[in-house]
């Protein structure tokens, strides 16, 4: 790989190194720099701080994948454009396994780098229910009776449960070393959720048989509780970590 790739790459993967050899505070943009072999300047055009440089390119995947739900089949089911959405997602991290596992290690010693890796999860889910809002309020068979009340209810639980789907994989699977196939991980874990969610989401299915055998679920939680603690409360459920 050569060009702009590979320096951004050399530059995350120097900053990742020095900030956990001799800490994330202590470490400057001018010594990621000289460690990645580039001038001072030349970390400035790919990122704008420090801080950047450890995270996979957040802003590029968001916007690949707003334009994959804005090009989905409305007459395919909502959770397929979602499950190729979250596998877009998750391969920024199954490309490279080896600084995935690193940065998180890092991010688990680093509080603020870690509350920005939540801040860019939730931005995810805030594109995911914007989509299931569209497909809502459309036209068409297999569409809900808008954003509102209930619906919208309906929408962000979905949301939050594909990308708290996504994140448990993603956290095993680092835990893990990054060694096996995640996106067949991620599979594995919505194919458990695909038929309540499907249901769900694109109305009901006469012709489809009830699922035998299934662990059923079922979470209280009080009035104004915030979703973050819901789908906490759903993972603690289902044995998620």
């Amino acid at each position: 790989m050569t060009g702009r790739p590979r320096v951004r790459e050399d530059l995350t993967a120097a900053a990742i190194s020095l900030f956990l050899a001799q800490g994330y505070d202590e470490t400057t943009v001018d010594e990621i720099a000289e460690a990645a072999g580039v001038a001072r300047r030349t970390f400035f055009r790919y990122f704008r701080t420090k801080d950047d440089a450890v995270f996979p390119d957040h802003d590029d995947c968001l916007k690949r994948v707003q334009d994959l739900l804005a090009a989905a089949d409305p007459r395919s089911p909502a959770l397929a454009a979602l499950r190729e959405a979250a596998h877009l997602v998750l391969a920024m991290y199954a490309d490279d396994p080896a600084t995935a596992v690193r940065r998180y290690e890092l991010t688990r010693r680093v509080e603020p780098l870690r509350e920005r890796e939540i801040t860019a999860t939730n931005r995810y889910q805030r594109v995911f229910t914007e989509f299931l809002h569209r497909r809502a309020a459309a036209p068409g068979p297999g569409t809900g009776p808008g954003t509102g009340g209930q619906a919208g209810l309906r929408d962000e639980v979905a949301a939050a449960t594909v990308v708290a789907a996504h994140n448990h994989v993603l956290r095993q699977w680092l835990r893990a070393g990054g060694s096996d196939d995640a996106h067949a991980r991620l599979d594995a874990a919505l194919d458990a959720i695909e038929a309540m969610l499907d249901q769900w989401l694109d109305g009901e299915h006469p012709d489809r048989a009830d699922p035998v055998g299934e662990d059923v679920v079922v979470v209280a939680v009080r009035r104004g509780v915030p979703m973050w603690r819901v789908v906490r409360e759903i993972e603690a459920a289902t044995g998620g970590a």
